[in-house]
């Protein structure tokens, strides 16, 4: 037989022989789903930033599928983790603000419910549906959570904002007399004491305690499936990490800011202008510089809780039976058009970090159009569970055996809070304000011009183009509020 020939059965078997040993034995993988809050991909060093350190997301990058080309549905955390967490758009379930989707859809399985139901150990540990943060975090309060959806959970409270060490208020604070505050608001805190002291640590160790009792040897647990949700809070505001993790990123005057262009906002909306920008904040360069570095220091305290579980799961002979997810709920602004944290609908607030890892896959770099909203279909197929027919999220597991495999022509994610609706092509940003398109529009050529400085929207050249956008929008509203959400065909199924 040909050499060459012989080379290719050999490794098309050795790969057949690896992907069954990566199937455990019943069939039903683990699935561990990894949530940071307000992160943005351009601060992983695994998506090409260069100075925030992020060595755990990097490993689960390497071994991983990452998707470059990720939405949220929702660009700040009640809607968006209230669709991925249902399955259904915010507009089909009315929750564009802080509350549970459970009253719109009735009995049907959430994302964790679904697998409870069939047999997995649920539980959620911090902040998965959404949860306030500071408030709910210093109170270690449930938020919008959805019950029934747990076997068992668990909050991880922590001292946010209040925590003893160097504490500034960024925002807001000209003369620099405002102490720190709670709330959304900017505040850098070089806090004493250790990891634990934090929501973060503390939901690690937690997390590492529940792993612990799946150990494929010891586990009062073995052989049990679960689905277990981690949600670490960082780097939501305020800025608070262990003072251990701020010297990379000091003195803050060494950080470099994203270019101000004069003009930046003339062709835009006011309504595409962020609630919140440096000019509107009063603060100047050397505060948006330390906003940077402690930025980056809680999201370096952030990815050590995160090896933190995966060295768990590695201990307790898991890896290969386990779909690893990790993501955030939308993105953050770092300075780019002079806007900073979530809501606008441009790439950086709106995209997010996307890594799955599944065993048996090789890792990959993932370019085509994906939503946060497609992890529920995606993983019940991967398992083997039938799942809600009226799901409107969409299977990705193709995508992971071959990267340039495509099931969408394009993002939808909403700004609420603006009447904001943004269609995103691998070719352009759509983004339009109030469904008459009465606030304005902006349209943004992502091949020519990827950072989203110069709006086409009235250029007359593009007059097709934004006509046809506005009809795929209204199309797809059309289609997301038809769905049936009545309890009449809850019951129907797909595999």
């Amino acid at each position: 037989m040909n050499s060459k020939i012989w080379l290719t059965i050999s490794l098309a078997a050795a790969a057949w022989v690896t992907s069954l040993q990566a199937v455990p034995e019943d069939g039903k993988y683990n699935v561990l789903f990894i949530i940071s809050d307000d992160l943005t991909y351009s601060a992983l060093s695994c998506y090409g930033n260069t100075v925030c350190q992020t060595p755990n997301i990097d490993r689960l990058a390497e071994r991983g599928v990452r998707f470059t080309r990720a939405y949220c549905q929702g660009s700040y955390c009640g809607p968006s983790r209230a669709s991925f967490m249902s399955g259904y758009y915010p507009h089909a379930t009315g929750v564009l603000g802080y509350k549970s989707p459970r009253p719109k859809i009735g009995d049907r399985q959430t994302w964790a419910q679904l697998f409870k139901d069939n047999g997995y150990y649920s539980a959620r540990v911090s902040k998965i549906y959404h949860m306030g943060v500071p408030g709910g975090i210093e109170e270690g309060s449930d938020g919008a959570d959805d019950p029934i959806s747990w076997t068992e959970r668990f909050n991880s409270p922590g001292p946010e904002w209040a925590a003893s060490g160097n504490a500034e208020t960024l925002e807001n604070n000209p003369d620099g007399k405002k102490p720190a505050v709670g709330g959304n608001t900017f505040v850098v805190v070089e806090a004493d004491g250790d990891d634990l002291v934090h929501s973060d640590g503390k939901t690690a160790a937690k997390a590492v305690e529940l792993i612990q009792q799946f150990d494929k040897n010891s586990g009062s647990r073995k052989g049990e499936p679960f689905w277990l949700g981690v949600g670490f809070v960082r780097p939501h505001v305020p800025l608070v990490a262990p003072a251990s993790y701020f010297p990379p990123y000091l003195p803050y005057s060494k950080m470099v800011l994203p270019e101000k262009i004069p003009g930046d906002w003339d062709d835009i909306p006011t309504a595409g202008i962020n609630y919140k920008t440096s000019q509107g904040m009063e603060m100047d360069i050397r505060r948006q510089k330390k906003l940077l570095g402690g930025y980056y220091a809680s999201v370096a305290y952030m990815d050590a809780q995160v090896g933190k579980v995966l060295d768990a799961l590695e201990a307790a002979g898991l890896e290969d039976e386990t779909i690893i997810i990790f993501t955030s709920d939308h993105g953050y602004h770092l300075g780019e058009h002079d806007f900073w944290s979530k809501v606008s609908l441009r790439d950086v607030s709106a995209g997010v970090p996307l890594i799955i890892c599944v065993p048996g896959k090789e890792p990959a770099v993932c370019n085509s159009l994906t939503e946060l909203i497609d992890l529920y279909p995606t993983t019940a197929k991967l398992c083997g569970l039938d799942f809600p027919k009226a799901t409107q999220g969409k299977d990705l597991s193709p995508m992971l055996d071959d990267s340039s495999f495509e099931v969408r022509d394009a993002a939808f994610c909403v700004a609420p809070m603006r009447k904001g609706f943004l269609l995103r092509t691998q070719e352009y940003s759509y983004i339009q304000y109030n469904e008459d398109a009465s606030d304005g529009i902006e349209l943004f050529d992502i091949q020519n011009d990827p950072e989203q400085y110069t709006n086409l929207a009235e250029n007359p050249d593009y007059e097709w183009i934004v006509a046809a956008f506005k009809a795929k929008l209204a199309s797809k509203l059309r289609t997301i509020r038809d769905n049936d959400l009545g309890l009449s065909s809850e019951h129907t199924l797909v595999r």
